[in-house]
């Protein structure tokens, strides 16, 4: 294991409207507040999203699982976010989604529309110098430290 220590910056409380983009309207408030690494938590309910929900095989790199919905889901989830090669903002979001008794969990992808509302909180963290950097063994953009 390695890792890093760093300080609790600012604490963000936001409202994600009805029928907004949920990562695209994070992706907004991060550059608008420029909170370059945090921690964010999400409940609420989307109408429609994409779903990375494991992969077909424990292989390096993964082929990714597909998931997708537009029947309104309950959303409850977690992420973090640092920033990527060239600085900017690099989303790792993983939720749970359910409607009855569908249960869908995985890695929000792409378009995530929000269906009444989706409160977010959002812990800052600076001084970390943690960031995302592109792994080719693995394909994706893993957590890696720089000296801080």
């Amino acid at each position: 294991m390695r890792y890093t220590q760093g300080k609790t910056g600012r604490v963000f409380v936001a409202r994600v409207e009805h029928g907004d983009d949920l990562l695209a309207e994070l992706n907004q408030l991060v550059e608008k507040e420029q909170i370059s690494a945090g921690v964010f938590f999400v409940i609420g309910a989307l109408k429609e999203a994409a779903l990375v929900a494991g992969p077909e095989e424990c292989t390096r790199p993964p082929v990714p699982v597909w998931r997708e919905f537009s029947d309104c889901r309950e959303l409850i989830g977690t992420g973090t976010l640092f920033p990527g090669d060239g600085g900017e903002p690099v989303f790792h979001l993983h939720g749970v989604t359910g409607k009855g008794d569908l249960t869908l969990m995985g890695c929000l992808r792409g378009e995530s529309e929000v269906y009444l509302v989706a409160e977010v909180i959002i812990l800052e963290i600076t001084d970390s110098g943690a960031v995302k950097e592109f792994d080719p063994a693995s394909g994706l953009k893993m957590l890696n430290f720089l000296p801080v």
